[in-house]
């Protein structure tokens, strides 16, 4: 059972701030709790008053005579404090602060909801909000907020950081005739947040889908654990609004500027197995299909319509969609065209013609949902003279009890006509939509989860042995001392090196005398580059000699290099040149990662050198609990896989070897949390290994 479930079915409820004023909060909130039928004892606190609505009412919550397990705080928020401390040392588990006045109004709401975040802790309450509509559970019964009215009984929890949202789509609810399990409003998310009432949603025995609507994630490393778990026992669908802060920052690598303002985002319900929704609408048709259809077996779609061009626009969509158009067996196909007019389309998608009435879209569907290659269908119908909309209907809700393993969603494509069919449908819980593309996002939307819930992935996570962790806080310790948050590309390739990472010989040189000594250590041709925190593009201003193949060479390259960057930039320190063995030349790929302040490491891989860029074919994943399999999945993602694989008689690159430096990196950074940048670009993938070429590592 979940830690939260005494929280929607206490055996008594303080209101503290009840009223006897109708239309005041206060009042609302009692008037509430007594409609929906809640089955424990309500207690109104207000010490101008004796009874409110017929019930005993006392004048603070230490005058009640037995214990209280709830408390609902309606007041003004200059007096929560002293009646939190007052639930507190009465023993309550929990708080529900309705009232406003938090963070939301600046620096000193923000303070006042700390100490109340403080007194919570101190005497072991969870508190929902402050500056919160309440919640609401069908089944317990409870109707703890000021929401005018309580929802229709069902199987959806929706959890909502903003109050509005609640109260719209509760009303809007009646009106379409959608039941709820519960209605959450987060408000502030001082104490319990939204990752706290998915975990008690995918516990609850009368919840099938949770549907969230966030600003943002409270604490991104909880979130990911507990979204997690919870995926793989019911479906999570969040829609996202605003951006990350993190994404927005000025970024110095290929890495940052590659991570959108939202990718973190996108990453983290990817990794986490949450679907994401695109707006309100797609939310909510997701909602109905979970709560009232089985999950698909696969990814073939069926379409049956009277009309082609309906047919074609889903056809168009269900690859748009990445679903797959099912191939009818012989045995389906003969059957279709000894049973349907010689006009018809007997071939994915089935055209029952324009004169089609019930019975042929019966034989049509029931054909095609009896066809082992079908996993869901759509039918579409067009409102044309001879139409039965009603009749069309009614059989569609008869194949579906005769198919209950199949998912089965319709498109009523028209106005009154077809109203009394799409009623039928929606009271028979088979979603029914005006068009096809909202029924076709729906069923990739469920695909998706029937994808995360069959997963078999391997979901171990990397071990290394060989770490050095003394180095790596050595150098960094070094960088920290000398003011700088970039790091030499001669100390980030020592950083990378200590983690097991493969990286091109480099050393520092101060002057072109050592410069050649060190060419002589590390063989020929070598490689110098610009040292200097400041200068990211070192080619820019000549700060590179490449193929150095002598002493001369690479002495005479040296005073060159130094004499251009003084040229170009005066004013910038320099350390001097760092002199690197030259690699022979592989596929060039790109390993990096960004700090994301929600999130942590959010790691990128792709195609690198010069073009990354422009190509952009990166692929990101989170280093917080990164399994094999989704590193697997990352490089799988990439253009770069396929020349990884051997493109075009090349032979294939060692990919074992690129999969263990993504995995060290995840390491690295997880490990030292004061890196907040890295790029590896490129990386050289070879036949056998695989070398870290230009390695740029920022601290915070």
């Amino acid at each position: 059972m979940s830690e939260l479930a005494s929280l929607f079915n206490p055996k008594s409820i303080a209101i503290i701030g009840a009223s006897k004023s109708p239309g005041k909060i206060g009042n609302v909130i009692v008037k509430n709790m007594i409609d929906c039928g809640y089955k424990g004892k309500i207690i109104p606190v207000n010490p101008k008053e004796s009874t409110i609505e017929g019930l005993p009412c006392y004048p603070d919550v230490n005058k009640i005579p037995e214990p209280v397990e709830m408390a609902v705080l309606s007041v003004p928020a200059g007096k929560s404090l002293e009646i939190a401390t007052a639930c507190g040392k009465k023993g309550l588990r929990y708080l529900v602060v309705i009232t406003a006045g938090f963070k939301e109004t600046g620096k000193e709401g923000l303070e006042l909801e700390r100490k109340l975040l403080e007194i919570c802790r101190q005497y072991n309450m969870r508190m929902l909000g402050p500056n919160c509509v309440g919640l609401m559970d069908t089944h317990a019964p409870i109707n703890a907020t000021f929401a005018a009215g309580f929802p229709l009984k069902g199987e959806i929890a929706f959890i909502s950081q903003s109050g509005a949202m609640v109260l719209s789509i509760l009303d809007w609810s009646y009106q379409v005739g959608l039941g709820f399990s519960k209605f959450i409003s987060l408000g502030n998310k001082a104490d319990l947040t939204e990752a706290d009432f998915i975990e008690d949603a995918s516990e609850d025995p009368n919840t099938k889908v949770i549907l969230c609507y966030i600003e943002d994630v409270e604490d991104g490393t909880h979130f990911l654990d507990v979204a997690r778990r919870a995926s793989r026992k019911k479906p999570i669908v969040i829609l996202k609004s605003g951006t990350s802060q993190a994404g927005a920052q000025a970024a110095s690598s290929h890495t940052g500027a590659l991570a959108g303002s939202d990718l973190a985002y996108d990453t983290a319900f990817q990794q986490s197995g949450v679907i994401r929704a695109k707006n309100m609408s797609e939310l909510f048709d997701l909602a109905v299909a979970f709560a009232n259809q089985p999950i698909p077996q696969g990814d073939r779609v069926a379409v049956i319509t009277n009309s082609g061009g309906p047919g074609i626009i889903a056809t168009d969509n269900i690859e748009e969609k990445n679903l797959r158009m099912a191939r009818f067996t012989k045995e389906t196909i003969e059957s279709l065209r000894n049973n349907l007019p010689a006009e018809s389309n007997i071939y994915n998608p089935v055209d029952v013609l324009g004169d089609a009435r019930a019975n042929r879209f019966h034989y049509a569907l029931q054909t095609v949902l009896a066809d082992p290659g079908v996993d869901s269908a759509v039918v579409l119908v067009c409102p044309a003279a001879v139409a039965e909309p009603a009749e069309t209907a009614k059989a569609m809700v008869g194949l579906r009890k005769e198919y209950p393993h199949k998912p089965l969603f319709a498109a009523m494509m028209g106005g009154p006509r077809l109203g009394e069919g799409a009623k039928i449908l929606s009271d028979a819980h088979i979603p029914c939509f005006t068009f096809p593309e909202p029924a076709i996002t729906s069923i990739s939307g469920m695909v998706s989860y029937s994808r995360i819930k069959n997963s078999t992935v391997p979901s171990e996570q990397q071990t290394f042995n060989d770490l050095d962790l003394k180095t790596v806080k050595a150098t960094l310790f070094d960088v920290k001392r000398d003011n700088r948050l970039v790091l030499l590309g001669s100390e980030a390739a020592e950083i990378i090196s200590a983690y097991g990472i493969p990286a091109a010989p480099t050393i520092l040189a101060i002057n072109p005398e050592e410069a050649a000594a060190h060419a002589d250590r590390l063989g020929y041709p070598v490689v110098l580059k610009i040292a200097s925190p400041k200068i990211l593009h070192k080619t820019d201003v000549g700060g590179v000699k490449v193929g150095l193949d002598s002493r001369e060479k690479v002495s005479s390259g040296f005073v060159e290099i130094m004499d251009n960057v003084h040229r170009y930039l005066p004013h910038v320190a320099v350390y001097g040149v760092e002199v690197q063995k030259m690699m022979p030349k592989g596929i060039e790929i790109i390993i990096g990662m960004t700090r994301d302040i929600q999130f942590g490491p959010l790691l990128a891989f792709g195609l690198g050198g010069i073009y990354v860029n422009l190509l952009k074919d990166v692929s990101f994943r989170l280093a917080d609990g990164l399994t094999q399999g989704e590193i697997n999945s990352m490089i799988a993602e990439t253009k770069a896989y396929t020349l990884l694989r051997g493109y075009r008689g090349e032979k294939p690159a060692d990919i074992d070897a690129v999969l263990k430096i993504v995995g060290r990196v995840a390491r690295l950074v997880s490990d030292f949390p004061e890196i907040n940048e890295i790029d590896i670009n490129p990386v050289f993938a070879y036949n056998q290994g695989a070398s870290a070429l230009d390695v740029k590592i920022t601290i915070s």
